[in-house]
């Protein structure tokens, strides 16, 4: 498994969440990042999926 990182923001920068967790493929953790999102109402807000090799996984601005 590996380590990702999820990350929201509001249009002026704020950072409103800051989250890692654990998949054991990008593609998996897409699904788990998109998942997240929808439940924290967030899918609209500007973020970021990263891998732990930096690899953009999931954006939306």
């Amino acid at each position: 498994m590996k380590t990702y990182k999820l990350t929201a923001f509001e249009q002026d920068g704020e950072k409103i969440l800051d989250e890692a967790f654990q998949a054991a493929s990008d593609d998996e953790a897409k699904s788990v990042g998109e998942n997240l999102l929808k439940e924290k109402g967030l899918e609209e807000k500007t973020h970021r999926c990263t891998s732990p090799a930096g690899k953009l996984i999931l954006f939306h601005r």
